[in-house]
This record gives C-alpha cells, sequence and structure tokens, in this order.
C-alpha cells in the first residue's frame, strides 16, 4: 500500500507560481513512478505531468509544457510540481498518483491517489 498526502495548493495571482508537495508514505518510493493530474469543475481529470522512480523519464501535457516542472527527491520520499506562469485555466483540483511501472498519462493506470488540493488562479 502507499499513502499519499497533497500539499501547497492555494490561491494566486495570474502570472505567479506555486509549488505542490505530494508525500509518499508505505512502500519505498523510488519503487513507483508518480504522475500529476488535475479536475476542473465541470471536467473530466486530465493528465498534467508524469516521472519516473529514476526522474530519467519526464512527459507533461501540453498545455503545462514550460511553465511546469515535476521532480522527486526519493530521500525524502517526496515528489513535487513546480508551476510557473500560472493561468485562470490552471485552476482545478491537483491530484499526485502512483503506479509500480513505467510511467503513464492514463490516469487508469495509476494504482494510488492522494486527496488533492486546490489551486485556483484569478485574473
Amino acid at each position: 500500500q502507499v499513502q499519499l498526502v497533497e500539499s501547497g495548493g492555494g490561491l494566486v495571482q495570474a502570472g505567479g507560481s506555486l509549488r505542490l508537495s505530494c508525500a509518499a508514505s508505505g512502500r519505498p518510493f523510488s519503487t513507483y513512478a508518480m504522475g500529476w493530474f488535475r479536475q476542473a469543475p465541470g471536467k473530466e481529470r486530465e493528465f498534467v505531468a508524469t516521472i519516473s522512480w529514476s526522474a530519467l523519464s519526464i512527459e507533461y501535457a501540453d498545455s503545462v509544457k514550460g511553465r511546469f516542472t515535476v521532480s522527486r527527491d526519493n530521500a525524502k520520499n517526496t515528489g513535487y510540481l513546480q508551476m510557473n506562469g500560472l493561468k485562470p485555466e490552471d485552476t482545478a483540483i491537483y491530484s499526485c498518483a502512483a503506479r509500480f511501472r513505467a510511467i503513464s498519462q492514463n490516469a487508469g493506470d495509476y494504482n494510488y491517489w492522494g486527496q488533492g488540493t486546490q489551486v485556483t488562479v484569478s485574473s
């Protein structure tokens, strides 16, 4: 079992930055890939970023490329999503997820999920 807890969400003006954290416990953090997803009101959950256990494989959604950076610190059992240049359309609940295989952009491939953290970007 893996437990994931996100933090770092909040209210920020357009153009601002936030860093989300995903603290993991349970099985060794370095054994699984992590993904970040978001869901805005009235919309389906969408892929944001994913990172392999070694951080050698990383993928981003086109909508966040060049603005968001995913990373992880296996020694601290924590993953991060640095979000710069935030836009109102980035407003959503952001969740981290884990899977014991290669990275994936498909939410259905992930076995464990955090509860999510709200990010609100004002114009």
